[in-house]
């Protein structure tokens, strides 16, 4: 009996220290995450900013009504869903060929070299890569320079709205793929062996171990990501976007996030811009709960 108070009472000493410990973070996190949700009332408000959010007159829905009304909202709603499903489809793809092609490989140096060099671009920020990517993809770039030299002509990529979104999600893609091919391999090491020596002893190739051995091996590992990702179909990219857009491409390059950032801070539409962002967050929250639910169903993942 004394030794079973003595580890309760350790277990609850423990536990303060635990609680210790979270305390700064929840601290934080109250600060910075629950007390600014109070700033959703504007989005039912006359907003202005002299009288206060306790001061300004409530309007109720009209803010939603009115971005309803207009084209430009219905625009970049369609914008936001096709650069984000986009940028999710490619950006599923590319990292599981990738991994299955850098899983051949039997030079173990060059195996793991590989994978430090396309996981770099992932720790670096759109400030840095949107400077590059100009800078590459402009009319007097480096891409357009190859382009006149093998006979085409030169493509304004940056200023043309054929060609902007194809940009954003190619290059989106080339930052985060390393990261995507580093979690399919972790995957990969944990199909058996076995399997691969038995489908070679009954004749079976690399290609058709690939298809029939490694695909299903990691399957629920792609069906648990493709259903996680679903939570942020409505995250295009604010940063990617920020630093590569100008009013040139606003028709298919402008998303949501940009747009509240203009018609907030730019245009001091503070109450319409936090309807738009508020209506982005509900249906993302929706997205997130179903996502959980289909990765619980279809992958056994589960948070609660």
């Amino acid at each position: 009996m004394a030794k079973k108070a003595s580890l309760k009472k350790t277990t609850k000493q423990n536990q303060r220290y635990y609680h210790a410990m979270l305390l700064p973070g929840m601290i934080l996190l109250i600060i910075f995450n629950i007390i600014p949700m109070f700033g959703i009332l504007m989005a039912f408000q006359n907003y202005v900013p002299a009288k206060g959010i306790l001061g300004s007159d409530w309007v109720g829905l009209d803010h939603f009504r009115y971005m309803f009304q207009l084209p430009d909202s219905k625009q970049i709603f369609a914008n936001t869903i096709i650069i984000a499903v986009g940028k999710l489809v490619v950006g599923m793809i590319v990292p599981i060929i990738f991994a299955l092609i850098l899983n051949e490989a039997r030079v173990q140096w060059f195996k793991k070299w590989v994978q430090t060099i396309v996981y770099l671009p992932n720790f670096l920020s759109w400030v840095v890569l949107g400077t590059v990517v100009s800078m590459i993809f402009s009319y007097d770039g480096m891409f357009n320079n190859f382009l006149e030299f093998i006979g085409s002509e030169r493509i304004m990529f940056l200023a043309s709205n054929t060609w902007f979104r194809p940009l954003l999600i190619a290059t989106d893609v080339w930052k985060s793929y390393g990261y995507g091919t580093i979690i399919y391999l972790a995957a990969l090491t944990a199909i058996n062996p076995a399997l691969y020596e038995s489908a070679a002893m009954d004749g079976a190739n690399r290609f058709k171990q690939m298809i029939h051995i490694t695909l299903p091996g990691i399957l629920p590992t792609i069906v648990l990501l493709a259903t996680l990702n679903l939570g942020s179909v409505l995250n295009a990219g604010f940063d990617q976007v920020f630093n590569l857009y100008n009013p040139i491409v606003y028709q298919t390059g402008d998303i949501i996030d940009t747009y509240v950032y203009r018609m907030g801070l730019v245009d001091m539409q503070f109450s319409f811009a936090t309807a738009v962002g508020l209506l982005k967050s509900v249906v993302s929250f929706g997205l997130i709960v179903l996502s959980y639910k289909l990765a619980d169903k279809f992958a056994g993942y589960r948070i609660f």
